[in-house]
């Protein structure tokens, strides 16, 4: 069979690691060519200091059966992403997939403080990273992206509106990021509705981003044993489950039907009928709201 996404272009925004890295894998695995940006390279590290490059994404995405182009950028740098989009028309001449997952701010957040304790820099430097990153971004990107009816855009963030919209995200900063993130989904799909393509805000559940299993200890062979340090863990997913919700969701035909929505991956799994590594489809945020926020005693039975 021919892949759903063969002939498609993809340009992941923010690739490095976590849900970035296996969205761009699994657009490969569909048949895309992926173009996966960062600063983390080869070449030198960004202010995360970890050791995943965009290098190694690109080689994941081309090893999962698509093709992977590595593209080293700072998204807070326009003239880096204009460039960056210049090459994708000179080689491509279009661009179907863009995906916004640039963040980068974990060591800036300062958690469960009120804003008047905040370091404002480092509060500002995160906005920046998690927003203004977003907007530069689309802004070159979208002119290439509608040249073709079918084209999509996804925010990625952290939370669905529904969640954000009730619940505090433990810092006004990071709060006001992720909500963010979920209205330029809805913004831009009210841009883009007139030339046939879509926005889609997107989050996965509890993610086992390489950093989280470091956190845990734990490898993604043995996750399930971060349970005895919260058993909540049990319902967390890998990056690579909502890289299949955002495959999915490129090679929907019918696409638009989510224009301005804000999703989960869980709730698309049961839409679409992909499955995490392990053939489970984890419903991360409705355990959480279901669960954890209502004071049950953590069991995922029915939740995954």
């Amino acid at each position: 069979m021919t892949p759903p996404l063969e002939g498609k272009i993809a340009l992941v925004a923010g690739a490095t690691r976590g849900a970035g890295r296996q969205i761009a894998v699994q657009l490969g695995a569909a048949g895309a060519t992926v173009y996966a940006t960062g600063r983390s390279s080869r070449a030198g590290r960004s202010e995360m200091d970890r050791p995943e490059t965009i290098e190694e994404t690109a080689e994941l995405v081309t090893a999962a059966g698509g093709t992977g182009i590595a593209v080293r950028v700072d998204h807070l740098v326009p003239e880096q992403v204009r460039d960056l989009v210049a090459r994708i028309d000179a080689e491509q001449g279009r661009l179907d997939v863009l995906v916004n997952d640039i963040w980068g701010a974990d060591p800036l957040v300062t958690w469960e403080k009120p804003v008047w304790e905040q370091p404002l820099d480092a509060g500002f430097r995160t906005l920046r990273l998690a927003v203004d990153t977003h907007i530069i971004t689309s802004h070159f990107a979208l002119p290439l992206l509608i040249r073709n009816p079918g084209g999509l855009v996804v925010e990625m963030g952290d939370g669905t509106k529904a969640y954000n919209d009730n619940n505090y995200r433990l810092s006004v900063f990071y709060d006001l990021a992720k909500v963010s993130v979920n209205r330029l989904a809805f913004s831009q799909a009210h841009e883009l509705k007139p030339h046939g393509c879509a926005a889609v805000a997107l989050t996965p559940g509890w993610i086992r981003s390489e950093a989280m299993l470091e956190h845990f200890g734990v490898t993604e062979d043995n996750w399930r044993d971060g349970a005895a340090t919260d058993p909540n863990f049990l319902i967390s997913e890998s990056p690579a489950f909502v890289g299949r919700a955002v495959a999915a969701l490129a090679a929907d035909e019918d696409k638009a039907r989510w224009n301005g929505k804000s999703v989960d991956a869980g709730s698309l799994s049961k839409v679409y009928g992909f499955t995490d590594l392990d053939g489970s489809q984890p419903e991360g945020f409705r355990y959480i709201v279901e669960v954890v926020d209502g004071g049950k005693p953590s069991d995922v039975t029915g939740y995954r």
